[in-house]
């Protein structure tokens, strides 16, 4: 194992975006660039410049940002056959990025050289070393990406050793070994870098791809053997299976093997980093995802929670802390009443109330059953744990409402919906029209309530996913509806809240979802109000 530090080497900006459905903007790539150098990476590679405009302005408008620490790298291809150098348009490319480090991708295996390029071998290792050679003279470090390593040395090891050592000798600082159809095994890439290890001098890294579900685990083998660079992409996006993701990577170094890399005190962020890439890019994030996913310290399993409570090292093997993240106990028909009780025991002081946390958890199971899911509707828990205990305020009532669709042949459907309520002893009858009849209710919900609570408007919808529950009923199914909320407070902090409503009709379960929704910010604005300094 190496003693020294480990570099970490990112690519999300250039290999992630070749990933399904991973797209970024100019400006999308400029502050995850900022948010990566906070993070503490060595590098950041910023695109393929000859490639395309946008990883030109890439790298003109990076210049303008102060990063701390990391690196810019341009990346690109060796020269062409037949053509100096200096003479090539990629090389040109590279050398007007004007970046300082440069990362030259390179043909390591006797079939790809011969069969898709073109050349012979001994061309293909002129083309290495005169293009390391030139991006060396302008003053720039120059990392060799040894493309198809592993399967070029499981052929011909001798000349995927000659393809590295033409990299090395014309000045290259890292010799990257790539597993790039991810097909490698870890006990073949560890006898690999050793191999390699003990016939260069430069730096060595890896640099692999998850299409045997094997990137990590390869990366580690790698650096177990000897390499101290490493290179993926923050939550493994990329090609076919993606590449290797760096989230669980550096928390593996750091908290498994203490090992040094990003700076000091950064592995904290390491959770938030993720969640940013995924907001810019416009992804869900994955709740499962190690170390940083929204599951990754949740407990549901009544025994689990009831041995975290009392240690938390019981089921989990890290602290949540220590990468920016935090415990999660579920609540679902699988709970116990340890869950009801580290829920919301200590919030309302019912934890030690065995009879009550009995009853809260009878009706969990009850409304699970009927197909609801608290795990994602936290705040209807609440409410529910609430009317038990008699914290629970009703801040309207329901008359009745009516939602009408409207479409011609050929034109486009109109909604509107009416709402007949009894708000603070008055009566409030509003009509709204809206983009969809989920959205015309709302409307005239939030008319109705904003005369007597205009604290309405701070609570804004975010998300809205609906769920068949079951299916075998076909079109006269249930269906569970699930609304995230976002409510700005009055101290500036933003809360993220989800609420459910279940029913045969859609209407009806977004009537549901929408009155817990605005039930949970009202009731918070009220002991908020009732909390703050007179």
């Amino acid at each position: 194992m190496p003693t020294q530090r480990i570099e970490i080497y990112d690519t999300t900006l250039r290999d992630g975006t070749q990933g399904e459905g991973f797209n970024l903007s100019l400006h999308d790539k400029l502050l995850i660039a900022q948010k990566l150098d906070e993070l503490g990476v060595d590098y950041i590679e910023g695109g393929f410049p000859l490639s395309n405009p946008k990883d030109e302005a890439f790298f003109r408008e990076i210049k303008a940002f102060n990063l701390a620490s990391a690196k810019v790298a341009a990346f690109g291809m060796t020269r062409r056959r037949g053509i100096r150098a200096e003479d090539d348009p990629g090389m040109a490319a590279l050398l007007a990025a004007d970046t300082p480090v440069v990362t030259l991708v390179g043909k390591s295996s006797e079939f790809h050289v011969t069969k898709v390029l073109g050349v012979s071998l001994e061309e293909n290792l002129a083309m290495i070393g005169d293009s390391v050679r030139l991006m060396r003279a302008a003053g720039r470090q120059v990392i060799y990406d040894a493309e198809h390593f592993f399967d070029a040395y499981r052929d011909n090891p001798e000349y995927a050793f000659k393809t590295l050592l033409a990299a090395q000798e014309a000045g290259a600082s890292v010799l990257v070994l790539c597993d790039t159809n991810g097909g490698s095994m870890p006990e073949f890439v560890s006898q690999s870098v050793q191999a390699v290890k003990r016939q260069t001098s430069a730096r060595l890294g890896i640099h692999t791809h998850n299409d045997a579900a094997l990137a990590v685990a390869n990366a580690l083998a790698a650096v177990h053997a000897g390499a101290d660079h490493v290179q993926g992409t923050i939550n493994g996006v990329g090609e076919r299976c993606g590449n290797m993701d760096l989230v669980p990577l550096v928390a593996n170094l750091q908290l498994k093997y203490k090992l040094d890399c990003l700076r000091p005190g950064t592995l904290r962020h390491l959770t938030e980093v993720s969640r940013f890439v995924c907001e810019t890019a416009n992804l869900s994030p994955a709740n499962g995802q190690p170390y940083v996913g929204s599951s990754a310290f949740a407990h549901k399993g009544g025994m689990h929670v009831h041995a975290v409570q009392k240690d938390s090292t019981t089921y989990e093997h890290v602290s949540p802390e220590a990468v920016g993240n935090s415990r999660k106990i579920l609540v679902s028909e699988l709970s116990g009443s340890s869950n009801i009780a580290a829920k919301a025991g200590k919030k309302f002081d019912i934890e030690h109330d065995k009879p009550l946390l009995r009853t809260v958890l009878e009706k969990v199971q009850d409304l699970e059953n009927a197909g609801y899911h608290f795990e994602v509707a936290e705040a209807s828990f609440e409410l529910l744990v609430r009317k038990e205990i008699g914290r629970y305020k009703n801040f309207f009532t329901l008359d009745e409402y009516r939602v009408t669709v409207e479409k011609e042949d050929g034109g486009q459907p109109l909604s509107e919906a009416t709402v007949l309520l009894h708000v603070n002893g008055k009566s409030e009858h509003r009509v709204a029209k809206g983009d969809g009849p989920v959205n015309a209710l709302d409307n005239a919900l939030r008319t109705g309530l904003s005369n007597h609570y205009p604290e309405i408007a701070q609570v804004h919808l975010t998300d809205y996913k609906v769920r068949v529950i079951n299916s075998k009923d076909e079109t006269a199914a249930k269906v569970r509806v699930v609304i995230e909320c976002r409510r700005d407070r009055a101290d500036g902090a933003k809360d993220t809240f989800g609420t459910i409503g279940v029913s045969e009709n859609i209407i009806d379960a977004s009537w549901q979802a929408l009155v817990d929704a605005y039930d949970y910010h009202l009731i918070h604005c009220g002991e908020e109000k009732a909390a703050a300094p007179k």
